[in-house]
């Protein structure tokens, strides 16, 4: 088996160390695996398999002869750094936002739209979505081609992993200064995180969406159909790691059974289906650290409407779909396709 010369940009970060795990716990065909970061983390020892890999300093790096990097260490970061990765003949999966929307380049996910991988060569740039879009669409795309969907309505619960190792901080030092009767400060989110729920994941737009609430409806336009409408409402919530969903989906075309539709999503590739109607049948955001699949529970008719179906989706936002899968995954639609 031909093996692979892959960096991973932002390699000391929570995504770049779980991608360094998930190309191990997949067996990709690492040849030499190089960890780049800033200058500020270069020397940082990482462990991969049964060696101890130096992290480098990016700035420094030349990306000539390296088959695949992963980019995870911020938008600004990528704007700088993949287009010259880029030139120098690496194929980048970018991770952050910064690329999402360039017309240039693919958004992908695979279980959705593998196919998108070809058009890569533009800037040699393939982009991940969003973690609450990619989470989303991998249930609602098997969907779609059977029924085709006309509007979602979908509200996140999102963890706090989603803003980094200091969002995480924060959670953890304000529920133990509550449990300690000490004064709790927000600095990293907008609000209290600690016991409370916050309906504001990155800046205000002009409509009144926030950012990632926009993402979520043009990335769904691109991936799956532009015709598609998207309502999202997006929402910070104190849990560590893990995304959650309640997803309400409006279809053209008359819907089967509620078994008969678990059984579609059962067959679905990456979609686990818990759903049992009892005390605890369901998937829950803890539930699915450090899993694979996209777990999806209380799949139900939406009786106030036609062809109207609920669902509640969540997913590992780091290590699973949100993140580390999918650009894994990216890389391994690239090799079978003939790309490297």
């Amino acid at each position: 088996m031909k093996k692979y010369k892959v960096a991973v940009v932002g390699a000391s970060g929570n995504v770049g160390r779980e991608m360094i795990a998930v190309l191990k716990d997949r067996n990709f065909p690492v040849g030499e695996l190089v960890c780049l970061a800033s200058k500020r983390s270069a020397g940082q020892k990482i462990r991969f398999k049964n060696e101890e890999i130096t992290v480098q300093d990016l700035s420094n790096y030349d990306f000539t002869g390296t088959d695949i990097a992963f980019f995870s260490a911020g938008g600004e970061i990528s704007k700088q750094y993949a287009p010259i990765a880029g030139k120098q003949g690496c194929i980048v999966i970018d991770n952050t936002s910064y690329f999402r929307m360039n017309q240039d380049v693919p958004l992908v996910i695979p279980e959705v739209n593998p196919k998108a991988v070809d058009d890569y060569k533009a800037k040699n740039i393939i982009a991940n979505p969003n973690c609450s879009t990619a989470q989303m669409l991998v249930p609602l795309a098997p969907l779609h081609k059977l029924f085709k969907i006309k509007r979602i309505v979908v509200s996140t619960y999102q963890s706090t992993s989603g803003k980094g190792k200091e969002a995480m901080d924060e959670l953890f030092n304000q529920t133990k200064g509550i449990f300690e009767n000490r004064p709790v400060e927000p600095k990293v989110f907008q609000k209290q995180i600690a016991f409370n729920c916050i309906p504001h994941i990155d800046v205000f737009m002009q409509d009144g969406n926030t950012k990632e609430e926009w993402k979520m409806i043009v990335e769904t336009k691109k991936i799956l159909d532009e015709n598609i409408e998207v309502s999202a409402t997006c929402v910070r919530v104190p849990v560590f790691v893990g995304h959650a969903e309640s997803v309400n989906v409006e279809f053209e075309n008359e819907l089967p059974s509620d078994e008969e539709i678990m059984e579609i999503l059962r067959e679905s590739e990456g979609v686990s289906v818990l759903d049992r109607r009892e005390d605890g049948g369901y998937a829950t955001n803890k539930d699915c650290v450090k899993e694979f699949p996209v777990f999806v529970s209380r799949i139900r008719k939406d009786n106030s409407r036609q062809n109207c179906l609920n669902m509640w989706i969540v997913a590992d936002n780091i290590y699973g779909k949100g993140a580390a899968l999918n650009s894994v995954q990216i890389a391994e639609v690239l090799i079978s396709r003939g790309h490297i």
